[in-house]
């Protein structure tokens, strides 16, 4: 494991993060925050499930997210602490398919004694330090799987031979994912956007190295999944919620980007 670079954050940022890759093939990434005060943030579309861990006031309690197909604004409260653990792609709890948790409709587990109740048993919650012993115990109990299907999916096939009909892939990476392809590229796509924007990448060059077809496209994207234009974005003046510097997705200068930037997907 090692610390990921974040993007910058805004001026008067009511959140501070720490950011961390992870060897476990079931998470992208583990993060904490903390505020130093109140104040109100873009929570940018998402294409993870993630499990998070909220201190505030003396009380503990575990929230499970699914996808977040737009832009939505979430509060921060003071003097609160964070813990997530964002799965990979496709990994996910069978009891709590993706699609009944996207868009907000939240699980909020509450702590009883240190410990919150999940699929019949006792769990404590998991910190910074043990996160991946954690979830692999909530693997190694069935709680938490994996669906490879979506590897596939992704790559168009090139790594693995197809075992399974594009419709039945396609079938597999929604239940997995509670997306289908198309969002999942345009959420990546305007997340990688923001990144580069962060980073100090003019406008014209982030629609070309994003795959947009024009400025308006990306004006338009971004407006909706991330809540702001680009010009917005690049002036650092809106807090953001986690964004991770990234390299970009193998997917995107394949033979369907031109074709999906023109066609808005």
């Amino acid at each position: 494991m090692k610390n990921a670079p974040i993007t910058p954050q805004s001026e008067g940022a009511c959140l501070k993060f720490q950011v961390r890759s992870s060897d476990s093939p079931l998470i992208e990434r583990e993060w904490t925050s903390q505020s130093e005060r109140s104040g109100v943030f873009s929570s940018i579309a998402a294409s993870n499930v993630e499990m998070v861990v909220t201190r505030h006031q003396g009380n503990v309690s575990l929230t499970i997210r699914g996808p977040e197909t737009k832009a939505t604004l979430a509060e921060c409260p003071g003097d609160g602490e964070w813990l997530g653990i964002r799965f990979a792609l496709g990994t996910y709890l069978p009891s709590l398919p993706p699609a009944t948790i996207a868009d907000r409709k939240d699980v909020t587990l509450p702590g009883i004694s240190g410990t919150f109740h999940l699929s019949g048993s006792d769990w404590e919650f998991p910190s910074f330090e043990n996160a991946e012993v954690f979830v692999k115990r909530l693997a190694h109990a069935g709680i938490l799987i994996r669906d490879k299907t979506v590897d596939s999916v992704l790559d168009g096939s090139r790594r693995e031979p197809r075992t399974r009909s594009l419709r039945s892939q396609q079938r597999h990476f929604l239940k997995a994912t509670g997306l289908t392809r198309s969002t999942f590229r345009q959420i990546e796509r305007a997340r990688y956007a923001a990144v580069l924007l962060r980073m100090g990448a003019t406008i014209a060059d982030t629609v070309f190295e994003a795959g947009y077809f024009d400025q308006a496209h990306l004006t338009r994207s971004l407006k909706h999944l991330a809540g702001h234009t680009p010009a917005k974005i690049m002036s650092r003046d809106a807090q953001l919620s986690l964004l991770y510097n990234t390299t970009a997705p193998e997917w995107l200068y394949d033979s369907e980007r031109d074709f999906g930037a023109r066609n808005g997907k």
